[in-house]
Protein backbone atom coordinates (compact mmCIF):
# COMPACT_ATOMS: atom_id res chain seq x y z
CA UNK A 1 0.00 0.00 0.00
CA UNK A 2 1.34 3.94 -1.00
CA UNK A 3 1.30 5.56 2.27
CA UNK A 4 2.51 9.34 2.17
CA UNK A 5 3.85 10.74 5.62
CA UNK A 6 3.55 14.31 6.23
CA UNK A 7 6.83 16.28 7.61
CA UNK A 8 4.72 16.18 11.20
CA UNK A 9 5.07 12.60 11.33
CA UNK A 10 8.55 12.24 9.74
CA UNK A 11 9.75 14.80 12.46
CA UNK A 12 8.08 12.84 15.54
CA UNK A 13 9.54 9.69 13.92
CA UNK A 14 13.14 10.70 13.70
CA UNK A 15 12.91 12.76 17.04
CA UNK A 16 13.06 10.29 19.92
CA UNK A 17 11.60 13.57 22.61
CA UNK A 18 8.83 14.28 20.42
CA UNK A 19 5.74 13.47 22.11
CA UNK A 20 4.50 11.47 18.87
CA UNK A 21 7.18 9.62 18.32
CA UNK A 22 5.80 6.19 19.26
CA UNK A 23 3.04 6.80 16.98
CA UNK A 24 5.29 8.12 14.61
CA UNK A 25 8.09 5.91 14.20
CA UNK A 26 6.27 2.54 13.18
CA UNK A 27 5.27 4.17 10.11
CA UNK A 28 8.78 4.48 8.93
CA UNK A 29 9.72 1.26 10.28
CA UNK A 30 6.84 -0.36 8.03
CA UNK A 31 7.92 1.31 4.87
CA UNK A 32 12.06 0.16 6.14
CA UNK A 33 10.69 -3.06 6.49
CA UNK A 34 9.26 -2.98 2.91
CA UNK A 35 5.57 -3.64 4.43
CA UNK A 36 4.05 -0.06 2.76
CA UNK A 37 5.42 2.23 0.16
CA UNK A 38 6.05 5.12 1.64
CA UNK A 39 5.88 8.79 -0.49
CA UNK A 40 7.10 11.91 0.68
CA UNK A 41 6.83 15.24 -0.80
CA UNK A 42 9.80 16.99 -2.06
CA UNK A 43 8.58 19.96 -0.34
CA UNK A 44 8.41 18.22 2.70
CA UNK A 45 11.99 17.54 2.53
CA UNK A 46 13.19 21.05 2.55
CA UNK A 47 10.78 21.47 5.72
CA UNK A 48 11.85 18.35 7.58
CA UNK A 49 15.27 19.75 7.41
CA UNK A 50 14.01 23.52 8.00
CA UNK A 51 12.20 22.10 11.32
CA UNK A 52 15.28 19.54 12.40
CA UNK A 53 17.69 21.89 12.17
CA UNK A 54 15.46 24.52 14.85
CA UNK A 55 14.19 22.44 17.01
CA UNK A 56 14.44 24.14 20.75
CA UNK A 57 16.54 20.49 21.47
CA UNK A 58 19.73 20.36 23.85
CA UNK A 59 21.71 19.20 22.04
CA UNK A 60 20.48 20.85 18.73
CA UNK A 61 20.23 18.65 15.63
CA UNK A 62 23.13 20.16 13.36
CA UNK A 63 22.61 20.35 9.60
CA UNK A 64 24.42 17.40 9.15
CA UNK A 65 22.79 15.07 11.41
CA UNK A 66 19.82 16.43 10.08
CA UNK A 67 21.40 15.34 6.59
CA UNK A 68 22.24 11.62 7.71
CA UNK A 69 19.13 11.05 9.21
CA UNK A 70 17.18 11.57 5.86
CA UNK A 71 19.31 10.10 4.11
CA UNK A 72 19.14 6.74 6.30
CA UNK A 73 15.76 6.99 6.67
CA UNK A 74 13.93 9.02 4.21
CA UNK A 75 15.97 9.53 0.96
CA UNK A 76 16.71 5.40 1.32
CA UNK A 77 13.42 4.16 1.40
CA UNK A 78 11.10 6.67 0.56
CA UNK A 79 10.13 7.61 -3.61
CA UNK A 80 9.90 11.82 -3.48
CA UNK A 81 7.24 13.28 -5.57
CA UNK A 82 7.57 16.23 -7.02
CA UNK A 83 5.54 18.83 -7.89
CA UNK A 84 5.66 21.01 -12.14
CA UNK A 85 5.50 24.38 -12.23
CA UNK A 86 1.25 23.86 -13.91
CA UNK A 87 1.01 21.57 -10.31
CA UNK A 88 2.20 24.20 -8.34
CA UNK A 89 -0.54 27.44 -10.21
CA UNK A 90 -3.74 24.53 -10.18
CA UNK A 91 -2.59 23.97 -6.00
CA UNK A 92 -3.00 28.38 -5.84
CA UNK A 93 -6.35 28.22 -8.13
CA UNK A 94 -7.67 25.48 -5.94
CA UNK A 95 -7.02 27.17 -2.93
CA UNK A 96 -8.50 30.51 -3.96
CA UNK A 97 -11.40 28.91 -4.88
CA UNK A 98 -12.05 27.01 -1.77
CA UNK A 99 -11.26 30.95 0.01
CA UNK A 100 -8.33 28.95 2.06
CA UNK A 101 -5.39 31.55 2.83
CA UNK A 102 -1.87 31.50 4.42
CA UNK A 103 -0.11 28.34 5.21
CA UNK A 104 -2.12 25.88 4.28
CA UNK A 105 -0.98 26.15 0.71
CA UNK A 106 2.15 24.15 1.78
CA UNK A 107 -0.70 21.33 3.04
CA UNK A 108 -2.56 21.60 -0.07
CA UNK A 109 0.74 20.82 -1.79
CA UNK A 110 1.44 17.93 0.00
CA UNK A 111 -2.18 16.43 -0.68
CA UNK A 112 -1.08 18.17 -4.26
CA UNK A 113 1.84 15.00 -4.58
CA UNK A 114 0.08 12.60 -2.55
CA UNK A 115 -2.39 12.30 -5.21
CA UNK A 116 0.26 12.61 -8.32
CA UNK A 117 1.89 9.36 -6.49
CA UNK A 118 -1.83 7.93 -6.33
CA UNK A 119 -1.36 7.01 -2.39
CA UNK A 120 -4.04 5.09 -0.17
CA UNK A 121 -3.55 6.91 2.68
CA UNK A 122 -1.49 10.45 4.21
CA UNK A 123 -0.56 10.02 7.45
CA UNK A 124 -0.35 13.04 9.37
CA UNK A 125 0.09 14.45 12.97
CA UNK A 126 -2.48 17.65 11.43
CA UNK A 127 -5.70 15.72 10.23
CA UNK A 128 -7.99 18.54 10.44
CA UNK A 129 -5.55 20.97 8.55
CA UNK A 130 -5.65 18.68 5.31
CA UNK A 131 -9.07 18.15 5.42
CA UNK A 132 -9.77 21.30 5.28
CA UNK A 133 -8.03 22.06 1.87
CA UNK A 134 -8.94 18.11 0.71
CA UNK A 135 -12.72 17.98 1.93
CA UNK A 136 -13.23 15.05 -0.73
CA UNK A 137 -10.35 12.86 -0.06
CA UNK A 138 -10.72 12.76 3.94
CA UNK A 139 -11.02 8.85 4.06
CA UNK A 140 -7.62 9.16 2.73
CA UNK A 141 -6.62 11.18 5.54
CA UNK A 142 -5.55 9.26 8.81
CA UNK A 143 -3.14 10.24 12.12
CA UNK A 144 -0.62 7.75 13.33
Amino acid sequence: MKVLLDTSVLVAALVGSHPAHDRALPWLVRAKEGRIDLVVASHSIAELYAVLTTLPLSPRITPGVARRLMQEDIESTATLIALSNAEYLAVVKRMSELGIPGGAIYDALIVKAAKKAEVKQIVTLNSGDFKRVWPEGKEHIAAP
